[in-house]
């Protein structure tokens, strides 16, 4: 959330230096009548360039992370809801929903799209060995 507030700290302030343009002279008819020049074009386009890299792209790589997860999810496996509910999946269903074993002989039937991709894989990673000295 820091590094998005200061993103958007930076670009607020790009925009509002973007509008300083040198004064244009009325002597001879030359110089920046249009009050947005060559450097301007380019610095938006460099706007436009840093928010797809930080906001755009990662997005668009989280989604597809997540397609791809919901996809390769099997009975037997286990798994957390985004409202924290733990269970195993028990059957796939053809309608996109699952029906998951949250206590032995307890069945709740859930969308695919409510399993958390990042609480599972916090679930199913392998606790950390300690060594005592």
């Amino acid at each position: 959330m820091k590094s998005i507030r200061s993103y958007l700290i930076v670009t607020i302030v790009a925009i509002v230096f973007s509008g300083c343009v040198p004064p244009t002279s009325q002597e001879g008819g030359k110089g920046n009548s249009g009050g947005f020049g060559g450097f301007q074009f380019i610095f938006l386009g460099l706007m436009i360039v840093v928010f797809w890299l930080f906001f755009i792209r990662p997005q668009a790589k989280r989604a597809k992370n997540q397609k791809k997860f919901i996809e390769d999810l099997t009975k037997g496996d286990k798994i957390v809801t985004i409202a924290g509910i733990h269970g195993t999946i028990n059957k796939i269903n053809e309608d996109g929903t699952l029906n998951i074993e949250v206590s032995p002989g307890t069945y709740i039937k859930i969308e695919k799209s409510a399993i958390s991709m990042d609480w599972t894989a916090a679930l199913n990673k392998p606790a950390a060995v300690t060594e005592k000295k």
